[in-house]
């Protein structure tokens, strides 16, 4: 960094809360900067850094006071411990990114409203991390993002801001670099490259198996809809859960293996909901046809996905991990990013939205997909290679113009 030292390096973003996707981010950059710049200090301000520094041995802290300290013991005390929460950052995240010379946010869908998303949260902690990260001079780095037009004024101010602040910027997708130049961004200078977690290496080969049924991977997501759906939440998660208990009695009916995958804690309400019904329903089979092995990474979810002959899913980075492993797939999508990752695989036909999901089209899908299966591996392992490529592209100048390039200059100096 032009100081003679090591550089000091933090990864920022919602790392230790459980997120798989997130974490293969995580995961792919690490192998970056540990294998380009091993002398590199590498720390992380997350979401949940007692569970991150247990899972990854590196030094971490929470994003925001409130984080660090908690809730109080009753409504009123968490209330008022969250305001004061917003006041004490606009003093503590100054002095806390004083500490390193680049800060990198990951890939994961930072700067997207799919979900539900309060603009307090998690937008205002991105915008103050680049205000105060640039003025304690350090440089910050939007690396293979997410993006989506964000309608609340507030959210749209707080993610432009933020993102006109980073020294790089790169996108997952060109609806993600398109979305942001709606919003107002330059993005002339904003390349696209593929989700990091395609930079992850291929899982240790599954174990020779004796099984003669086919093994579908089935991924669940308790979905609720989005930030414009809170008045539905509860009916638009009743109707996802009963038509995939539907189609998972069909698939165990049918003869296949099931294997259930999720990519978040709170998608455990789902796997209980489709165990539940085929234990109900499906009692002679439940047991001899169903998998549920919890994945502690994305690599863990990855090698659960290399031992299925198909993959359905909804969350983003199931959909990924299995087209990272050319896996025929189907994706049952919560936002128009997982319609891109389909359409980069050439399967747009395999797709379908989780908000007018028909089981009966789905089952044609599926039958479809199997019956192609052969033919459509060879090209998607033919993308994946390209994609790869793409990737140490971007960790090259990624070296060149963040880590090896010096200091920046201090917001408000020459």
């Amino acid at each position: 960094m032009g100081r003679g030292r090591p550089p000091r390096i933090a990864i920022f973003g919602l790392l230790g809360s459980g997120n798989l996707g997130n974490h293969g981010s995580l995961d792919a950059m690490l192998r970056f900067l540990r294998a380009s710049h091993p002398d590199a200090e590498i720390s992380c301000v997350c979401s949940g850094p007692e569970e991150l520094t247990r899972q990854y041995g590196i030094p971490s802290t929470a994003i925001t006071w409130y984080q660090e300290h908690g809730p109080g013991r009753t409504r009123l005390t968490t209330v008022v411990r969250k305001l004061y929460g917003k006041l004490a950052d606009l003093f503590r995240m100054p002095r806390l990114f004083r500490r390193y010379d680049v800060v990198i946010v990951p890939g994961m869908g930072v700067l997207e409203t799919t979900l539900e998303l309060n603009p307090w949260g998690w937008p205002y902690a991105l915008f103050l991390m680049c205000v105060s990260a640039r003025m304690a001079g350090a440089k910050v780095a939007f690396v293979s993002v997410g993006a989506s037009v964000a309608r609340e004024r507030s959210v749209r101010w707080l993610y432009t801001g933020a993102a006109r602040l980073a020294t790089y910027r790169s996108f997952r997708d060109e609806l993600s670099r398109d979305s942001m130049r709606v919003m107002g961004l330059d993005v002339s200078q904003d390349e696209v490259y593929p989700d990091l977690a395609f930079a992850l290496p291929d899982p240790e080969p599954p174990e020779p198996s004796q099984r003669s049924r086919r093994t579908v991977a089935l991924g669940l997501m308790e979905y609720h809809g989005t930030s414009a759906d809170r008045g539905r939440s509860t009916e638009i998660y009743a109707e996802y859960e009963a038509k995939i208990v539907e189609f998972a009695r069909w698939l165990v009916d049918e003869g296949y293996r099931i294997r259930l995958v999720t990519g978040d804690p709170a998608d455990e309400v789902v796997v209980n909901a489709v165990l539940d019904d085929l234990r109900r329903t499906r009692p002679a089979l439940v047991d001899s046809r169903v998998v549920r092995e919890p994945a502690a990474s994305l690599g863990e979810l990855m090698g659960q996905l290399a031992g299925a002959d198909l993959v359905v899913a909804s969350r983003y980075h199931n959909v990924q991990s299995a087209l990272r492993l050319s896996k025929p797939t189907i994706s049952i999508s919560y936002a128009t990013k997982n319609d891109i990752l389909m359409e980069g695989m050439r399967l747009a036909e395999f797709r379908q939205s989780i908000r007018t999901l028909s089981v009966p089209r789905l089952i044609e899908q599926f039958r479809a997909l199997e019956a192609r299966a052969g033919r459509i591996e060879p090209a998607m392992r033919e993308k994946n290679t390209e994609y790869t490529a793409r990737l140490e592209q971007q960790f090259a100048v990624l070296s060149k113009t963040l880590i090896d390039a010096g200091p920046a200059v201090r917001a408000g100096r020459p």
